[in-house]
């Protein structure tokens, strides 16, 4: 598909940002470039790798959510073996968070380790029919082992921002030892948001695709249009309620994870955004459930 393709692509980009920044700081100060990449490339990796495989339990734990028996939500367990079944993948744990607001997510390092979790705000104000299709979008995010893609994305670009803040702090703080000047201190600024930029791009292209694949698992592309038109709606009127505060259970840097950023805001800050535009992804599903028909 298209979108896997843009974004290996985005993470080469990735890599190019991060080898020009190890490039920057070596010609400041005076070390060897790869050994400024691999140090700070190496501590990402592990400090990422302990963050994803124990992600699942911190993830639960960190959005109060509880793992539900089948005997405790039969319609929701039934709806996720389905769905399961259709992707051709093992049946995922089911958790629910005590939210009133409507979202849900999946985590897990593998589809062996997978959880789907959903808000009681989703069970109480989304239709079934809708729910099913929303559990479809993230069963494809399973599938399509979204969750190493987003921590293969936030190691390279947490090694360029680190790299960035050490080189930063050196010109600032320390002695002058090579070149570059004003032009190395403006790229360490630029070349760290340019990756977060990155970074944001390869979540958001993996939202559209599961966005399609996830309405090919539910078959009902229509409905997944409709879920997410009715969490916009019911997002922005409590937040028009509250005065622009979200009240959101949970951490912004794990809004990626959601099927609706929680945290999403207009104007320039959509560059830095984890989902495209709902607007846009309604438009897609609509003419996909046309393609469909």
């Amino acid at each position: 598909m298209g979108y896997r393709i843009k974004t290996m692509l985005l993470l080469v980009v990735l890599t190019l940002l991060l080898l020009g920044v190890g490039w920057l700081i070596g010609l400041w100060m005076g070390i060897s470039p790869p050994m400024a990449i691999t140090g700070a490339f190496f501590f990402s990796i592990l400090l990422n790798f302990t963050v994803y495989w124990k992600s699942h339990k911190w993830v639960l734990k960190l959005h109060g959510a509880e793992i539900v028996s089948e005997k405790e939500e039969p319609g929701l367990h039934e709806m996720v073996e389905r769905l399961a079944e259709n992707a051709d993948l093992p049946k995922p744990t089911v958790a629910i968070t005590d939210d009133d607001k409507p979202n849900a997510f999946a985590t897990g390092r593998n589809p062996q380790n997978a959880v789907v979790a959903v808000t009681k705000g989703l069970i109480e104000n989304i239709p079934e029919d809708e729910i099913e299709a929303i559990l479809g979008h993230e069963m494809a995010h399973i599938k399509n082992r979204d969750m190493l893609v987003n921590t293969m994305a936030a190691t390279i670009a947490g090694a360029i921002a680190y790299l960035g803040m050490m080189g930063r702090f050196s010109m600032f703080f320390g002695r002058r030892r090579g070149k570059g000047g004003v032009l190395a201190l403006l790229a360490l600024i630029i070349l760290p948001i340019a990756a977060a930029i990155v970074r944001m791009s390869i979540s958001r292209k993996r939202e559209y695709g599961a966005d399609e694949e996830g309405a090919e698992i539910s078959g009902n592309p229509a409905a997944l249009a409709n879920a997410l038109e009715r969490i916009q709606k019911i997002t922005e009127d409590r937040k028009k309620r509250t005065r622009g505060r979200s009240n959101q259970r949970g951490n912004i840097a794990m809004s990626h994870m959601y099927i609706h950023n929680p945290f999403s805001a207009g104007g320039m800050a959509r560059l830095f955004s984890t989902h495209p535009p709902v607007e846009e992804r309604v438009k897609f599903l609509r003419n996909f459930s046309e393609q469909m028909s």
